[in-house]
């Protein structure tokens, strides 16, 4: 087991993508409304768990719906502000979401390889150390965000797909048994 599991305290960061790792990942299609919207079991116990574990939790998503026209950015905020809403009831918190409406054809793109959200989120919240980042997510895109920025990586493995194990430090099935392993290590 790599150490930095160890070391996890409340100086650290969790970067979390949403679409598969979060809730379910309609396929071909996006999450356009709360109704459409179905938290991956155990996510909402993952979250618990990270909350008393990392000293920020954020979300850095892309949303091309919204460069496509098929939503808005109200209705993504709608969706989010329920996500929040739901995640704190259950006894979690989720600290910020960043998301980049942009096309994947843009060049000089906000969206994940690239790691303007997490700068944002540096300028947002300066005490974060990027060294001391972990980035969950389950695809390439989201692996190579957080390499890029300088993070560790946790591939969340939630469609059982193949990825280069040197594209990540860690491989979980969900985001519950990345979070029941890293509180094993209490």
């Amino acid at each position: 087991m790599p150490d930095f599991l160890t070391e996890i305290d409340q100086s650290w960061t969790l970067f979390l993508d949403r679409d598969g790792v979060i809730n379910k990942r309609p396929p071909n299609d996006y999450v356009k409304s709360w109704a459409e919207f179905e938290f991956l079991p155990g996510v909402l116990e993952a979250l618990q768990i990270f909350t008393k574990k990392f000293r920020r939790i954020i979300i850095v998503t892309n949303q091309q719906g919204i460069g496509k026209n098929i939503m808005t950015p109200e209705e993504l905020q709608c969706i989010h502000d329920q996500l929040i809403l739901e995640v704190e009831k259950s006894g979690g918190r989720i600290d910020a979401i960043y998301f980049c409406p942009d096309l994947a054809t843009r060049p000089n793109s906000c969206r994940k390889p690239s790691v303007k959200m997490a700068m944002q989120a540096k300028i947002d919240l300066p005490e974060i150390d990027l060294a001391k980042s972990i980035m969950a997510g389950d695809t390439l895109s989201d692996l190579q965000f957080g390499r890029n920025a300088g993070m560790k990586t946790v591939f969340i493995n939630t469609n059982d797909s193949s990825m280069p194990a040197t594209e990540y430090d860690l491989n979980y099935h969900s985001l519950h048994a990345f979070a029941r392993a890293i509180n094993a290590n209490d």
